[in-house]
């Protein structure tokens, strides 16, 4: 007598916790963190005495409407998903039915009701990022089909919007201009990284019509492209902070530029294989950078 093992799969009716941690991305959660610190800090001694603030705002960032992000992310590119990582949540049934949908909506709540703590700064900030969010993904603006529009929306959602809100909510009121142009030039900068982190998708983006560059332009081209635009916006913050008197701060990001030049010469002469090892390896100069202008703002506060 045998015991057959080839019993009928039942279909899940609930998502399965570890795949609803995976759903909302983890990883992806640190560079608005960062940003959000880098305001925070840039915003002068004003952070001291509001570390609450500061604590709320990165969790705001990174973990609620980030992690919202890559729900709503997920759910409107199930179809991509499909093709290119069948194992994800959402087309390999742990995440069942609409859950993946239902997850991303309550995120886009707790988002409005976490920002409303922050004081209308805040609150005003985290709109146009829930926002922007929706708009990236869902039909039928859907942004992310555009490869140019797409990654200049996630770069400026995920730099130049934390930076900026950080900033205003610990001083309480509008931003200086100093500190806007440095997280604007940083938000630009950070469409080449989203590029390279489009050429993860490239068969499923394809086929699906998503639009990319790497798709339109190929793999060579979009590389050789997505590092000129990290590299210009960080060449205009070294030129600022020496305009502002600060050319200690200047000459440590010049020289953070130069280590990227060199990784980025081992990523073009691969580009399709070596965007993951860039992504895990240039990204952390170019925060790096950010941090540093953080502090040189800091000194002008």
């Amino acid at each position: 007598m045998s015991v057959t093992t080839d019993l009928p799969r039942i279909p899940r009716r609930w998502p399965d916790p570890r795949a609803a941690l995976r759903l909302i991305k983890p990883i992806t959660w640190f560079p608005p963190m960062w940003a959000y610190l880098c305001g925070a800090i840039s915003a002068g001694s004003a952070a001291t005495g509001h570390w609450l603030f500061v604590l709320l705002g990165v969790t705001l960032a990174g973990p609620i409407v980030c992690g919202m992000s890559q729900a709503a992310n997920d759910w409107c590119d199930r179809h991509v998903d499909a093709i290119n990582e069948p194992d994800r949540p959402i087309p390999s049934g742990r995440i069942p039915g609409r859950w993946g949908l239902w997850i991303a909506w309550a995120m886009s709540v707790l988002s409005l009701v976490v920002g409303w703590m922050l004081g209308p700064w805040g609150f005003a900030a985290t709109c146009l990022g829930v926002a922007a969010a929706w708009a990236y993904s869902a039909e039928p603006i859907r942004l992310k089909n555009s490869g140019w529009w797409g990654p200049g929306l996630v770069g400026l959602s995920y730099e130049t919007l934390p930076w900026v809100t950080g900033a205003v909510v610990i001083s309480a009121g509008a931003p200086r201009i100093e500190v806007v142009l440095i997280a604007v030039l940083y938000g630009l900068g950070a469409h080449g990284i989203m590029t390279l982190n489009d050429f993860k998708a490239l068969e499923g983006d394809r086929q699906t019509g998503v639009a990319s560059l790497p798709v339109t332009l190929g793999p060579a081209r979009a590389a050789r492209l997505a590092c000129w635009i990290m590299l210009v916006p960080q060449l205009a913050v070294t030129f600022l902070l020496v305009l502002w008197d600060k050319p200690l701060h200047s000459a440590a990001i010049a020289a953070v530029i130069l280590a990227q030049v060199a990784a980025m010469r081992t990523l073009l002469r691969d580009p399709k294989g070596k965007a993951p090892w860039y992504n895990g390896t240039g990204i952390v100069l170019y925060i790096s950078g950010m941090m540093i202008a953080a502090f040189a703002l800091r000194g002008l506060a």
